[in-house]
């Protein structure tokens, strides 16, 4: 299990569970940000960046290696 420690205040980061190439992953982060313009919820912009990608690429080594780590609101109350 992964401990994350920090001093800084409602960080949260997505990481990576396996190696992948930039060519799946630069889609996807894109998406993701995009979904967070919108959704200041990090874990559901990532989610669902995930199922749009998952559309256009069913292969999930292309996608689904992410996870969100920490505080998933953008600006928690």
């Amino acid at each position: 299990m992964i401990r994350l420690r920090t001093n800084l205040p409602n960080v949260g980061l997505i990481v990576s569970l396996w190696s992948l190439p930039d060519s799946p992953t630069t889609p996807l982060m894109t998406e993701f940000y995009q979904n967070l313009q919108s959704n200041p919820d990090k874990a559901q912009a990532l989610r669902q960046a995930m199922l749009t990608r998952k559309k256009v690429d069913p292969n999930p080594a292309n996608w689904a290696g992410f996870m969100l780590l920490g505080e998933a609101e953008v600006f928690p109350k």
